[in-house]
């Protein structure tokens, strides 16, 4: 037989009502209580009957989360977390690729599929706090990435000047004095850019070093890595490179290998994301790790705590948290994470 909610409950030990509240988003549920619903939702199987409850409900039972291009691993690899944790609730997730272009976000904002959604979760590139704060659509929304929300919407981001700052001096640390960096921007919407290279020079700051270079990329993918490390290479090479995003890591490690350098021992490699690729190249990838699941799963409970009764307390702005993953591209033979 099908699960019952009652099943649930007492398999959790709990009441029918506290089950209830753990499928339907209400946040005031202790995290222990919240985590043993889960487990039991998880090991029976449970599956609510959306039919009935989105007729009762008014609701459709889909979220929708909108990223700039899924092409790029951290994307897809966030994608996944959000669609676990949302079927714990019994969500649907409709995905949206916007290509960090202003015209396709300006449409996910004014809620152009606001009929089929309940809520959406949206990391823009190309809006600005102005966009935000003139938005008129009343679909409940969440944002990640970038702090642009101007204090309008709750928001989920990671500290990325900390984070690069904390690369940066993983590679001082090591005795590398020609740090170069990978990844900056000159376009309008390049936040993650600026906030990263504003880090990685505090972190030189700090260490009383200067830049050795910082090579320039119109996007975030391996071929713009390889090609920004073979300009950093035809003049005075640096000993240690910070990358902006691991794929940019992973092509300017194929150019590394391909001139005949050794990483680490000639060149050390650091990336961002902790993307799988990066745990299997050869030499495995040192990389920031910001934690996808905590950021997949505080955006999806922000959003049920707005589709919620006490979705009228004030917007939350939330850091998630991130460590340095050292692997074979600045530690010879060390593997971690």
């Amino acid at each position: 037989m099908r699960p019952r909610l009652k099943d649930v409950a007492e398999h959790a030990g709990v009441s029918i009502k506290t089950v209830s509240n753990v499928v339907n988003g209400y946040p005031h549920v202790s995290p222990d209580t919240r985590t043993r619903v889960e487990a039991a939702i998880a090991e029976l199987r449970y599956q609510p009957n959306l039919s009935a409850r989105n007729l009762r409900s008014g609701r459709s039972g889909v979220i929708a989360l909108a990223v700039p291009d899924l092409s790029i691993p951290y994307f897809s690899e966030l994608a996944t977390k959000v669609i676990e944790v949302a079927d714990l609730r019994g969500w649907t997730v409709l995905i949206d690729q916007t290509q960090g272009e202003r015209r396709k976000e300006q449409l996910v904002m004014s809620g152009i599929r606001a009929q089929l959604i309940d809520g959406m979760l949206f990391s823009p590139l190309a809006l600005t706090p102005e966009d935000l704060r003139a938005r008129t659509d009343q679909t409940p929304m969440v944002l990640l990435g970038e702090r642009i929300g101007g204090g309008t919407l709750d928001h989920i981001a990671v500290d990325n000047v900390a984070a690069a700052h904390l690369a940066t001096s993983h590679l001082v640390a090591l005795g590398r004095r020609r740090i170069a960096a990978i990844g900056a921007q000159r376009a309008a919407r390049a936040v993650t850019a600026e906030q990263r290279l504003r880090g990685f020079r505090g972190a030189l700051s700090d260490a009383g070093l200067s830049e050795h270079a910082v090579a320039d990329v119109s996007d975030y993918h391996r071929a713009d890595g390889a090609e920004a490390m073979a300009r950093l290479l035809a003049g005075d090479p640096p000993d240690a490179v910070f990358c902006f995003n691991d794929t940019l890591a992973l092509g300017a490690l194929r150019t590394l290998l391909s001139r005949g350098l050794r990483v680490p021992r000639d060149v050390a490699l650091i990336g961002f994301d902790d993307i799988e690729d990066g745990r299997f190249s050869t030499p495995t990838l040192t990389t920031i790790a910001p934690d996808k699941a905590h950021i997949a799963e505080t955006a999806v409970n922000l959003l049920a705590t707005r589709l919620s009764a006490a979705g009228a307390e004030p917007p939350q702005d939330l850091c998630a948290p991130h460590r340095l993953i050292v692997r074979e591209s600045t530690a010879t033979g060390r593997r971690e994470g």
